[in-house]
């Protein structure tokens, strides 16, 4: 017994020892320590990826992922804000509290200007969602008969979440509207949903995505004096389709995109949609942090493509051999030079919305009527996209127009007088909207969407355009390229 004893004891000594040993290995092992510690499980990323993998808790994330993000803010309007707050309410329950009520923001401004009384009510319902939630951010307007009494009232959502400081890298922004992806011009994850998940973000503050592959835009080169962002963005969608970039990051950098400012980069993101971009994004800089820091104080972080990550595409051109741009109707991708157009009789010019309706927009065309000092020869509407910059077109001189405003310029050229800010007649709406299409008319316009009806009458043809586009043609009486003017 003392032998067997003696010869066992090795035995249960051993055991012991690895039994230690396997303890020591797995408090040692990776999957004990923090994935930052390791660094096994780290990839290159695209800024779409770096910002989702932050805001879903990830040490990365890949294209087909399926992830919860937080979100940063929820945007909604008119259009959208009653049905939003009523599936919120159905599901959540009536006494439910909003997940924040300082990151919803609430801005009417698609249907405002009118006696429709539908449209008029939507406005009453998101007053008094904002009044029982007590959001923070409710941009109201109280008084329809002079935009100026209104302080509050803002402009077409887009424009004004970034002017009020609601835009910074690194975040993520939902909104309730297909050109939520304008904000993506600072850096940062921003994309249309509906309502249904609008509600569900309401209650949670977060959202099941797929992650997107993303598309890479390089634009290179000197911008030449008669293009604009809008020409670029027709150029992409017109070389890739409305179909194109199907739930793709659309991520544009190169020469000439750093040589943007804030409202020509928006333009560009603006439109990812159109071709079926999930979001479009532009690296920040320091043009994004000086337009950011002068309107919040909020902090970001700012996020970048790694040098090695992966691209589903990877289209490069040179911006100094491009030309003047028109979608023709009924499609943002029926691109053609605007040489190709001209002899397309017009019968109106509509410059306006989130995508032609800002202060560089209305620089821009006015720079072009006041080299020309002529007079256009149709109907001319102005539809500054924001108080802000209904202000710019009145105060603000045109550089090198002898320090003559924008609107004194358009009044020269004999455009109508800036209508109060609004989406107006990019969305169509009611009969009494502003430069509504009510007739089956030829209309260039600065929008971002030609498809029929859209801006009105079903049969109305519109054909998009920059504003340096949009204001020769007005002078001509024709679709026009810009350069017969500068």
């Amino acid at each position: 017994m003392a032998l067997q004893a003696t010869m066992h004891a090795p035995c249960t000594a051993s055991r012991v020892a690895r039994r230690a040993m396997k303890v020591s290995a797995a408090a040692a092992a990776p999957s004990a320590r923090t994935p930052s510690a390791t660094g096994a499980v780290k990839r290159a990323m695209t800024m779409t990826e770096k910002i989702l993998a932050n805001r879903s808790g990830n040490t990365s994330v890949q294209p087909g992922d399926n992830i919860w993000t937080r979100v940063d803010k929820l945007l909604t309007h008119d259009v959208c804000g009653p049905g939003t707050f009523g599936i919120f309410q159905k599901e959540f329950g009536p006494n439910a509290k909003v997940w924040d009520n300082e990151r919803v923001v609430l801005i009417p401004d698609h249907y405002i200007f009118t006696n429709d009384a539908r449209a008029n009510r939507n406005v009453d319902i998101l007053r008094e969602m904002a009044q029982k939630y007590n959001i923070k951010y409710f941009y109201d307007i109280t008084d329809r008969s002079d935009f100026r009494a209104n302080p509050d009232y803002k402009g077409v959502c887009h424009v004004a979440l970034a002017q009020e400081g609601h835009c910074k890298p690194g975040e993520v922004l939902f909104g309730t509207d297909s050109h939520t992806c304008n904000a993506g011009a600072f850096g940062q994850f921003a994309t249309g949903v509906g309502n249904t998940d609008a509600g569900f973000i309401l209650g949670t503050g977060k959202l099941l995505i797929k992650v997107p592959p993303t598309m890479r835009f390089v634009m290179e080169g000197e911008m030449p004096e008669y293009l604009l962002a809008k020409d670029l963005i027709l150029q992409v969608i017109g070389e890739i389709s409305v179909a194109g970039a199907t739930y793709k990051a659309m991520e544009f950098s190169g020469s000439a995109i750093e040589g943007m400012n804030m409202d020509e980069r928006m333009t560009i993101c603006n439109m990812v949609v159109e071709a079926g971009g999930k979001n479009g994004v532009i690296a920040p800089d320091q043009t994004t942090f000086d337009y950011v820091r002068a309107r919040t104080q909020e902090a970001f972080e700012p996020v970048y493509s790694d040098p090695d990550a992966s691209y589903v595409a990877d289209y490069r051109w040179d911006v100094s051999k491009l030309e003047p741009l028109v979608a023709a109707p009924h499609s943002p991708d029926n691109r053609k030079t605007a040489r190709e157009c001209s002899d397309v009789k017009i019968d109106r010019v509509y410059i306006g919305s989130c995508t032609g309706g800002k202060t560089e927009d209305f620089l821009s065309a006015a720079k072009l009527f006041y080299r020309a000092k002529r007079q256009v020869k149709v109907p001319t509407f102005l539809v500054p996209a924001t108080q802000k910059v209904w202000a710019d077109v009145y105060t603000m001189p045109v550089p090198g127009c002898d320090g003559k405003t924008a609107a004194e310029i358009f009044e020269e050229a004999g455009c109508t007088t800036p209508a109060a800010p609004s989406c107006a007649a990019c969305l169509g709406g009611p009969r009494d909207t502003f430069a509504r299409m009510n007739e089956p008319e030829v209309c260039v316009s600065t929008t971002n969407r030609n498809f029929p009806g859209r801006m009105g009458h079903k049969e109305g043809q519109v054909y998009l355009a920059s504003p340096f586009t949009a204001a020769a043609s007005a002078l001509k009486g024709f679709v026009c390229d810009p350069r017969e003017y500068m």
